[in-house]
């Protein structure tokens, strides 16, 4: 997303809807993983642990949200809903479903976190460390997915495809709606 100078407040406060807006679909995600999967499992236990991360993150955007005066996502009903049946439908696929759902948006995270800090430079240093250290955390999850079976799960390669084309179109709309 690259935006002219004057503009550049705009461009700002899209980053920080994108973000606030891909933090609570994560939070959803993850909370439909553990309806379906309960506190059983040791699986469960790894979401929980990466849900707990997801949430601070989500915690961090919801205020700069407020403090920036940044016009959330209009599309935040969509995404609980769709963000809770992603979850749970990978969920009820097995441990291994559910975990290639985090591998695949934490991927796409990656990605976009990375063109983020590109993009952002040292223009906003409280968003810059921010997403630095986000992205260091979401690809903690990618990796503990991968390490969990992710690559095991039944059709891993279009699983993760339809997956990761969701998320890239979820950032794409949520920049602008």
């Amino acid at each position: 997303m690259s935006w002219k100078p004057g503009d550049r407040r705009e461009g700002m406060h899209a980053m920080i809807r994108v973000d606030q807006a891909g933090e609570y679909g994560a939070t959803r995600i993850y909370a439909g993983q553990l309806a379906v999967m309960g506190d059983r499992t040791p699986a469960a236990r790894t979401i929980n642990g990466m849900a707990n991360q997801e949430e601070r993150h989500r915690a961090f955007f919801d205020g700069m949200i407020a403090r920036r005066g940044v016009r959330p996502t209009a599309l935040q009903p969509f995404w609980d809903v769709a963000g809770f049946a992603l979850g749970a439908a990978t969920a009820a696929i097995g441990p291994a479903a559910a975990m290639a759902c985090t591998a695949a948006v934490e991927t796409e995270i990656d990605l976009h976190y990375q063109r983020q800090l590109a993009e952002l430079g040292e223009s906003d240093t409280e968003l810059s460390h921010a997403v630095a250290e986000f992205r260091e955390e979401e690809l903690e999850h990618r990796d503990t997915a991968l390490a969990h079976g992710a690559e095991s799960a039944v059709g891993y390669p279009l699983l993760s495809g339809l997956i990761r084309l969701g998320c890239r179109a979820a950032i794409a709309i949520s920049k602008r709606i």
